[in-house]
């Protein structure tokens, strides 16, 4: 259902609200709302079977393909709103199952795994959602809904129930905010954090803002789709991305590849000149942006204590809500003095701040011990 209406919405959004900076203020609103539901979702898991969680999330799923086909002004952002539920709740549910499934060693190469054969769903998934609204408006939506059901049957399918550690626990469940102050204390975790949070606010920059771009200069609704289709194709060569990675070290790789993505938002910002230069070049740093996807999270994950991995996981996780709020709010602002190419330019400014940072990376880090 994501890959169908992941470039459904911003169209949608646009439509009902007719201004960038409205579609930015909503957004923002958007995320901080989800950014406080995600925090009382493992609350919610203690009272509630992680199945019956799971399904509640492919609940709110429906209930926003639902309240996207009634649409208007107040309606669809509502509707966006269940979408952000249901992701976090969906994504809260699984990486608590991956855990209790995959052993730790492993975790890295699921990963990989994952990106590459979600590459197809993704690649294909924004050109068949909007190629649908063009055809029917409420026809991806329909889709994403039918989708939704055949996820929740297969999952009630594989009996997964509610994980291997349900026993009643000894003591009160950790509070990850009870950890925010060892997190500040150590500079790599801060470090790698904040490169989760730049790199996610790049995806949110395409996902949300180039959509917008095109039909502000003449290019249409569908132009931003094909892009992101092809750049979810890039999923394809994860395995290969790593392999690169391994033969220098990490400190590099994430550098190259920060500075990199960050020089290709920047030339896009020139895109008022010639609009096409805007889709080509955020189109090549999506490139970049996947690479980052691949590696971008071992600075943080090699730094983490072994006491702490489970509090600071749950810190970890904030980066996709951070950059919920964060990269709306941002572009709320630049959009008040400048055109939508001002917010690729911003964003490439950022993402040059992670490079920066990532020189006190450890010239070794991610190298295998002699």
């Amino acid at each position: 259902m994501r890959g169908i209406l992941v470039s459904v919405w911003p169209l949608v959004m646009y439509q009902a609200l007719g201004d960038a900076g409205a579609v930015s203020w909503v957004y923002t609103l958007i995320g901080a709302a989800s950014l406080c539901f995600g925090m009382l979702v493992p609350w919610f898991s203690r009272l509630v079977p992680r199945r019956w969680l799971y399904t509640a999330g492919a609940g709110f799923y429906l209930t926003a393909a639902a309240l996207g086909i009634v649409g208007g002004s107040l309606v669809t952002p509502l509707a966006y709103l269940f979408m952000a539920w249901g992701t976090v709740t969906v994504q809260i549910c699984v990486a608590a199952y991956l855990m209790d499934y995959i052993a730790r060693e492993d975790l890295g190469k699921s990963e990989t795994l994952r990106l590459f054969y979600s590459a197809a769903p993704w690649a294909v998934g924004p050109v068949i959602g909007v190629t649908f609204w063009k055809i029917w408006p409420p026809l991806p939506f329909l889709v994403g809904m039918v989708g939704t059901l055949a996820m929740l049957g297969y999952f009630w399918q594989l009996r997964m129930g509610n994980g291997k550690t349900i026993t009643r626990a000894r003591g009160p469940a950790p509070n990850p905010l009870a950890y925010v102050g060892r997190f500040i204390q150590q500079p790599r975790l801060v470090a790698g954090w904040i490169f989760a949070v730049l790199r996610s606010a790049a995806w949110w920059v395409y996902i949300v803002y180039l959509p917008i771009f095109c039909i502000q200069n003449g290019l249409g609704d569908r132009v931003a789709s094909y892009a992101f289709s092809v750049s979810n194709l890039f999923l394809f060569l994860a395995p290969f991305m790593l392999r690169w990675m391994q033969r220098m070290t990490l400190r590099r790789a994430v550098r190259i590849s920060f500075a990199s993505a960050g020089t290709c938002f920047v030339i896009a910002a020139f895109g008022g000149v010639w609009p096409p230069l805007s889709v080509l070049m955020i189109l090549v740093g999506s490139f970049f942006l996947v690479m980052l996807d691949t590696f971008g999270s071992l600075p943080f994950l090699m730094a983490v204590r072994p006491a702490e991995r489970t509090e600071m996981s749950a810190i970890y996780t904030s980066f996709r809500d951070v950059s919920g709020i964060l990269t709306p709010g941002v572009a709320w602002l630049v959009l008040l003095v400048a055109p939508v190419a001002g917010v690729f330019a911003v964003c490439g400014a950022g993402l040059g701040v992670a490079w920066a940072i990532a020189a006190r990376l450890h010239p070794r880090l991610g190298r295998a011990r002699g």
